[in-house]
């Protein structure tokens, strides 16, 4: 193992092998994600993308192989409650928001603050708390919608929400499981604009099926096939490989 990959990498993993009652689900899948990258994943449906996530954030202990997160964690020894608090985040692809909430209190209730700071929860947050609310919102495009319920808010809405409720925790590494399923074209777009500026100043992986969202993105792309990496680049390159458009585009 090159410790100085390892040191460089935010996101290392190497040789990672789970297998559940003998179906293998990943098989020696290594992946490696710089500070400040964000990273589209695609394939067919068992290829492990969800596994692999659940890997990174401790769901899954993996039987072999190696997981490392700023250069010297090891995730493989860490409990999902550590990881979180090591700053990885993972948005799922249905949304679980607070429906009977504000979109503002959401974001509250999800700040990375003391408990103690939030004590007074529904009266006026601190001016530190109300400004990091302020750029959330912003950031999400929901500035607009603040004093609305959750409820009210439309499938893509939601989506922005709970990413923002991620983005309060103040995580190093996003994890984004579909975030355009169901969401309109208007929507779509609006969130590839969304993850870009949060890509800015974040570590981000996207698990999406949607080809013209990903090339929105415009970033590198790794294709997952039975478990490991079948191909690796800009979308472009990967299109053309004619493995990928044997197991997973030509469908």
């Amino acid at each position: 193992m090159d410790q100085a990959t390892l040191t460089r990498s935010l996101l290392y993993l190497d040789g990672i092998n789970v297998t559940f009652d003998g179906y293998k689900a990943l098989r020696g899948l290594s992946l490696t994600l710089e500070p400040g990258e964000m990273r589209a994943i695609i394939g067919p449906n068992g290829a492990g993308k969800t596994t692999m996530m659940d890997v990174i954030t401790g769901k899954t202990r993996p039987d072999e192989g190696d997981v490392y997160f700023g250069g010297s964690q090891d995730l493989t020894q860490l409990d999902e409650a550590t990881i979180a608090e090591l700053g990885i985040g993972r948005k799922f692809q249905k949304p679980t928001v607070f429906e009977s909430h504000t979109v503002e209190d959401n974001i509250l209730l999800a700040l990375k603050a003391p408990r103690k700071a939030i004590a007074t929860l529904f009266g006026r947050a601190a001016a530190d708390q109300q400004s990091r609310i302020d750029r959330i919102l912003e950031t999400v495009r929901l500035s607009d919608h603040r004093d609305r319920f959750a409820a009210d808010l439309s499938h893509g809405q939601k989506q922005w929400l709970e990413i923002g409720m991620l983005l309060a925790q103040d995580p190093k590494l996003l994890l984004v499981d579909e975030p355009v399923a169901g969401m309109t074209d208007s929507e779509t777009a609006q969130t590839a604009l969304l993850l870009k500026a949060i890509a800015e100043d974040h570590s981000v992986i996207v698990v999406e099926h949607d080809m013209d969202f990903v090339r929105e993105l415009g970033v590198k792309v790794t294709v997952l096939h039975e478990g490991s990496v079948l191909a690796e680049g800009p979308l472009e390159a990967v299109s053309a490989d004619p493995r990928v458009v044997e197991v997973y585009l030509g469908r």
